[in-house]
């Protein structure tokens, strides 16, 4: 479970519960324990089981190193709560677990979550938007089902286009009128198209309703921001309140700030955040809306080593989806605990976590819930903020190759380039680079080689250095030697070819002269 995840589609979240509580229940070690004299078998503590889930959890790319043992604690709690543990009496459905002795053990049956059904509604959307002049269906015959791609710029600028018939191109008129329900539309296509081809699903459609999509927001979004990339809303009143705004650019610039220079009381920091904190928490929605939640929860699978460009661009296009308001304060938010959680002069504003943990613990679930209580959403939410805090600099920035295809577009439909049987329009898709997809255990011996050629590279520096003395250079390459004996010999095969490397001067010690004073003889007979 440690580097693959549940497959991307519909419902993702309940399918890593399903993951994580299976692999929990295999890989959990069981033995016997001693509780109040008597023995009980196959149990485990609540202590083992946090620390074995704990390390579960932060080797696995869909919730990553940021995992507390809190978190851990937490969901444990919800593993009794609906009966995938249960304490040695056979006691569960409440969550009272701690971090301590109590024993727990699993019960005959484990049960997995299932799939609710589709709402009829979405199949008759879908429906609706397939019958727009703008074919979805023809996506998943056009578009590569290959995951680790590489999405290339450059190439985005280059069209393919489908071969037209002269016959057609005489038929068609220079230039056709483009209304601009026809822009909005080639605004939806090309978005989708571009994020379905990221992502290497075969339908867009698993991961989102098309009719979700608003080319209204897309527009505006990247048409109306500042010089820094920032939304700019017409509208004032859609805005973060004024003293919102000041309070986050007081931390944002902490000690900098022109707000601070009035403090008259300690602990002024942490008033703040808690004004600030506490707006975001009382949103009637998150910041990344209800109805975007399984599109983000699927992004969260490409969060690999391997394949963080293409998740980067992946919530680049989903970022452009949200409403203008919610883009703004996404932006506003990101910057502000990135700018804090780097900030080495930021007053200490809790007393037991870091100011990047205690960022990601308190905004996560502002930016990412489901609408339906999701025992995981917490710990998602949390791997997800703490990427957008990473990349939300090149996530959060306007796709200038996005403009580009859609004007291309639009001028291939003024050209006329329409097919005559009334299936919608032809058009062109982006080109992309690939890259080839590999197992996990190529992954791992890549890791490896890579690692070892760097390890490799700095015995080289060692033997080849000139300023280290030369006791100093057999003390790292002993040492060198005793931490990485494989790498060592590869380098020095033979005794022969390491003692050539002291020709100058011999490893062995040469047998002092005897300096003393030989005895004088008397001449005398």
């Amino acid at each position: 479970m440690e580097r693959q995840g549940a497959p991307l589609g519909p419902y993702r979240a309940t399918k890593l519960w399903n993951e994580v509580t299976t692999s929990f229940r295999i890989g959990m070690p069981l033995r016997k324990h001693r509780q109040h004299l008597k023995k009980y078998s196959n149990c485990f503590t609540a202590v083992e089981a946090v620390d074995w889930l704990y390390d579960l959890l932060r080797s696995n790319s869909n919730f990553g190193p940021e995992v507390t043992r809190q978190q851990t604690i937490q969901l444990l709690r919800k593993f009794l709560k609906n009966h995938v543990i249960e304490d040695i009496k056979g006691r569960w459905g409440s969550e009272n677990l701690d971090d301590n002795n109590q024993l727990f053990r699993f019960p005959a049956t484990s049960p997995l979550k299932t799939f609710p059904q589709r709402h009829t509604e979405i199949k008759k959307t879908n429906t609706e938007y397939k019958d727009s002049i703008f074919k979805l269906r023809n996506l998943s015959r056009k578009t590569p089902k290959k995951r680790g791609l590489h999405f290339s710029q450059e190439n985005t600028e280059k069209i393919h286009h489908e071969r037209i018939t002269n016959e057609d191109q005489e038929n068609a008129p220079d230039n056709q009128e483009i209304s601009q329900e026809d822009v909005e539309e080639v605004w939806r296509y090309v978005i989708l198209i571009y994020l379905q081809t990221i992502l290497g699903v075969p339908s867009i459609e698993e991961l989102i309703n098309p009719n979700q999509v608003i080319p209204q927001y897309i527009m505006y979004n990247m048409a109306n921001t500042s010089k820094h990339g920032v939304v700019i809303l017409q509208d004032k009143s859609e805005d973060l309140p004024h003293w919102v705004l000041s309070a986050m650019k007081c931390l944002a610039n902490w000690p900098r700030s022109n707000d601070t220079n009035n403090l008259t009381y300690v602990g002024f920091e942490r008033d703040v955040f808690k004004t600030i904190a506490d707006y975001f928490l009382d949103l009637p929605e998150p910041l990344l809306t209800f109805e975007y939640y399984e599109l983000f929860v699927n992004i969260l699978g490409l969060l690999q080593p391997h394949l963080e460009r293409v998740a980067i661009s992946a919530l680049q296009l989903c970022c452009l989806l949200l409403p203008p308001p919610n883009r703004r304060k996404l932006q506003l938010l990101m910057r502000m605990i990135s700018r804090m959680s780097q900030n080495v002069d930021m007053p200490k504003l809790h007393e037991q976590i870091g100011t990047r943990s205690l960022m990601i613990n308190t905004f996560s679930r502002c930016v990412l819930c489901c609408a339906e209580e999701v025992d995981l959403d917490e710990l998602l939410a949390s791997r997800l903020v703490s990427f957008l805090m990473d990349h939300h600099q090149e996530i959060l920035q306007v796709p200038t190759y996005l403009q580009a295809a859609v004007e291309k577009h639009l001028d291939y439909i003024k050209k006329g380039h329409v097919k005559n049987h009334g299936d919608g329009l032809v058009v062109p898709l982006p080109t992309y680079s690939y890259c080839k997809q590999i197992s996990a255990k190529e992954f791992d011996e890549q890791k490896i080689s890579t690692s070892q050629a760097a390890i490799a590279e700095l015995l080289e520096n060692i033997v080849r250095s000139k300023s280290l003395p030369l006791k100093e250079k057999r003390r790292k390459l002993k040492q060198f030697q005793k931490e990485y004996p494989l790498i060592y010999q590869k380098r020095f095969p033979t005794t022969e070819s390491e003692a050539a490397l002291f020709d100058n001067k011999p490893t062995i010690k040469q047998t002092m002269l005897n300096l003393r004073n030989p005895k004088h003889h008397s001449l005398r007979y």
